[in-house]
């Protein structure tokens, strides 16, 4: 067949025309003809993809290569596939268009309700009230995204090579905790970063934060538990706590962080999550009295404390604050780090440092959940810490991020309402707009009409757990509010994203 020329297919991508050449062989040969055209039909293979290997397909079935080459034919006498001597088959290229995808019968298949389990159904109902996923604009302040160029491509290739060519002596599964080099690593780090009192062996590594968050939810509650949470706190974590079934109890927090005053009592309590180093989103730091009333709280209550220290290692001005592990005496504080905001999101490497009686339950259920995170990021990841490489390059990004955040706010002096506000300023890579003039029913409207423009703000109010939604001390009463991050931008984006924000608001042009 002429390549150049393909028939043309069959009418509607439905039913093929009377083929032209004999049926394909019984057997093994029918059920490949017939899977065949069932994925070209339905755009598994679109048109023009390659079609597999004859040889290939011979061997995964167990046929001879005449059985394929038949069945091929076949296909090809139907227009379905290109076909000729010396070149790859591929799906045929219809005169006027691609093969359509068949149109799926209806009603012939009943959707059974899924049966899940009592997690499986909580789940499922988070699904339906989660935020809406917002498409990227040109002037993204997406919080949580760092920009590609600050990731340290060549000291990372030459890592990862090295971890690559130096591989263990037989391929097997590795220890759930993690790599040792990443552990050993990992403890002088902490203690000098970040001021931790711990041992290698206190370490689990995981596949980012979030694992470590779920592993806090699934191993410490269960349902009718109740946990002490920020509010507004990091979304993505109550929902892990509820989903156990553990009901959320929720503690306001101020310009300082969680108001350790309101901590709730009573048996049924067996958590409290906190980000002490800078409050998630509000950006308040744990001062020292709370600090120790948390710890004191959770002694009493026999409750432990998840530390989620997110982007601790940013703090401008002065130098980062130590964790709240540091004057955990008690082995009540479990820490909560990652290498997402120093590296890459994308990379998932997290780790845990436990009190050494959670140790073995958390090695168990992290070799239950996955075996272990991927080895050859971890071995590299230790030898950019072993080496100096990491701190100098975490050094290097918190200059390029102080840079951006200045010009944020020297941007929002010029550009936005005289009567915004700005908090969270000290620390992290983001902050907090508070916008007097609009309310917090006014928030979703807002930041799609931004978009609009090209400019991307992200509603604060998902992030509380009350409806009524009381507003921190210092911020404007029912105040529209809005996380903006700056890490993926460069300053150029920055200034241009808050001049096109501050045109806007000044217009007027979000009212509903």
């Amino acid at each position: 067949m002429n390549p150049k020329t393909p028939p043309q297919p069959p009418s509607q991508g439905l039913s093929p025309p009377p083929p032209q050449v004999a049926s394909p062989p019984p057997g093994a040969g029918r059920r490949l003809y017939a899977l065949l055209r069932a994925q070209i039909t339905d755009g598994v293979l679109p048109a023009g993809a390659r079609a597999p290997s004859t040889r290939a397909l011979a061997a995964e079935w167990g046929v001879s290569r005449t059985t394929v080459t038949a069945v091929y034919e076949q296909l090809a006498a139907e227009g379905y596939l290109m076909t000729s001597g010396g070149r790859v088959a591929r799906v045929a290229w219809p005169q006027g268009g691609t093969v359509a995808p068949r149109p799926r019968p209806v009603g012939d298949v009943v959707a059974a309700a899924p049966r899940l389990s009592a997690l499986g159904q909580r789940v499922q109902a988070m699904a339906a009230q989660l935020p809406p996923s917002w498409a990227s604009v040109p002037f993204d302040f997406r919080y949580g995204a760092l920009a590609s160029a600050d990731f340290p491509v060549l000291t990372w290739r030459r890592a990862l090579k090295a971890a690559g060519l130096n591989p263990s002596p037989r391929l097997s599964y590795a220890p759930p905790e993690g790599e040792p080099s990443l552990r050993q690593a990992l403890q002088g780090y902490l203690q000098r970063a970040r001021g931790l009192r711990c041992d290698a062996d206190q370490i689990v590594v995981v596949q980012g934060s979030q694992q470590g968050i779920d592993l806090c939810a699934r191993l410490l509650l269960q349902a009718g538990d109740r946990f002490a949470f920020e509010d507004p706190g990091y979304l993505m974590a109550r929902r892990c706590f509820e989903a156990t079934g553990a009901h959320c109890a929720p503690v306001p927090v101020d310009a300082h962080g969680l108001d350790t005053e309101q901590l709730p009592l009573g048996p049924s309590v067996r958590l409290a999550y906190v980000t002490p180093s800078h409050q998630f989103p509000l950006g308040g730091v744990l001062p020292i009295t709370r600090r120790q009333a948390l710890l004191s709280w959770a002694q009493a209550q026999q409750a432990w404390v998840v530390e989620d220290d997110y982007d601790g290692e940013f703090r401008y001005g002065q130098r980062p604050i130590d964790a709240l592990q540091s004057i955990d005496h008690e082995g009540r504080v479990i820490y909560v780090g990652t290498f997402s905001k120093a590296l890459s999101p994308q990379l998932r490497l997290g780790y845990l440092v436990l009190p050494p009686a959670l140790v073995p339950v958390f090695r168990e259920a992290k070799r239950l959940s996955d075996r272990h995170a991927p080895v050859l990021e971890q071995r590299a990841v230790a030898s950019l810490i072993d080496s100096g490489a990491y701190e100098r390059h975490v050094r290097r990004v918190r200059r390029d991020n102080e840079r951006r955040r200045s010009a944020l706010l020297a941007a929002a002096e010029r550009y936005l309402p005289a009567n915004a506000q700005l908090a969270g300023l000290a620390a992290g890579l983001h902050l907090v707009l508070w916008l007097p003039d609009w309310g917090p029913q006014d928030e979703d409207h807002v930041a799609l009409a931004a978009r609009q423009i090209g400019v991307g703000i992200y509603p604060v109010s998902p992030l509380y757990s009350r409806p009524d939604r009381p507003m921190p001390a210092g911020a404007p009463q029912r105040a529209a509010g809005f996380i903006l991050g700056y890490a993926s931008l460069s300053v150029a984006q920055i200034e241009q994203g808050m001049r096109a924000l501050g045109l806007f608001l000044s217009s007027g042009a979000g009212r509903p």
